[in-house]
């Protein structure tokens, strides 16, 4: 038996449910996107929980402006190659721009990336896409929110902006977690929400709050794994720091080889 089926028959796989009842044991949640089977088995292998395959494979590996591009075929293709490690973790996937505008939608683009081996799915959106999360947990897959800014309406809002400065906004917020937990929501992310209000939405619902770039207080934190390594070094978000240079150990290692050929 491999090294991969010894680490399989030896832990107990990691489910949505699982993922939530962290919250309650304040055990922090720390989450990485994946595109392919290399990265899902490595992140697995270092005890990543939950991982991602997410939408943003359009701007760091296909080279997209940025989500809005990004193809259910593609999304279908990235999950399937991730869903090959075979991870312990929970093995998310994002639900691309324009795939679940309506419930009849949601459910069978749902249907699609669980069949590609997602194993929960995540969507933008509060209460205005309360109807297509219901639908999708009534048919058996596990759900993932996210609030605050959200990338697939950047073309609309014109860029990327904190959310949840103003009373208004933090209202706004508050709602639409109220709406995604009724809906069946197991854990939502938190893009750039302002830490304070990040807190009040950890505080106020039952379920994990993901974090990113909303400040060190949600019940877990979630980056783009390129961005954390320091791979694709041509845009970084303001809220991260690199823990590795990555590229540029690659450049060299990529000169030195060329020298000697």
């Amino acid at each position: 038996m491999d090294f991969e089926g010894r680490m399989n028959s030896t832990s107990e796989k990691i489910t949505a449910e699982a993922i939530r009842a962290m919250k309650s044991r304040r055990e922090k949640i720390a989450a990485l996107t994946a595109y392919d089977f290399p990265m899902t088995r490595l992140l697995d292998e270092v005890g990543i929980p939950l991982i991602l395959v997410g939408d943003s494979v359009g701007m760091v590996v296909l080279g997209y402006e940025d989500t809005t591009l990004v193809t259910m075929a593609e999304m279908e293709h990235h999950t399937r190659a991730a869903a090959r490690a075979k991870p312990r973790a929970l093995l998310a996937a994002d639900l691309p721009y324009r795939s679940y505008e309506t419930v009849e939608s949601a459910v069978a683009n749902a249907r699609r990336l669980a069949a590609a081996g997602a194993e929960a799915v995540k969507a933008e959106g509060g209460r205005a896409i309360q109807a297509q999360v219901r639908a999708i947990v009534a048919a058996g897959i596990p759900f993932l929110g996210h609030l605050g800014m959200l990338p697939q309406s950047v073309r609309e809002e014109g860029g990327y902006h904190v959310k949840g400065k103003l009373e208004a906004e933090r209202q706004v917020l508050l709602d639409d977690a109220q709406a995604l937990v009724e809906a069946g929501a197991f854990g939502i992310v938190l893009e750039l929400v302002s830490p304070a209000t990040a807190v009040a939405l950890t505080q106020a619902i039952p379920v994990p709050t993901i974090g990113i770039g909303s400040g060190p207080d949600c019940d877990g934190q979630i980056l783009v794994t390129p961005d954390l390594l320091g791979t694709f070094p041509w845009f970084t978000p303001r809220f991260v720091k690199p823990k590795l240079n990555a590229a540029e150990q690659m450049r060299k290692v990529i000169q030195d080889w060329k020298k000697l050929i």
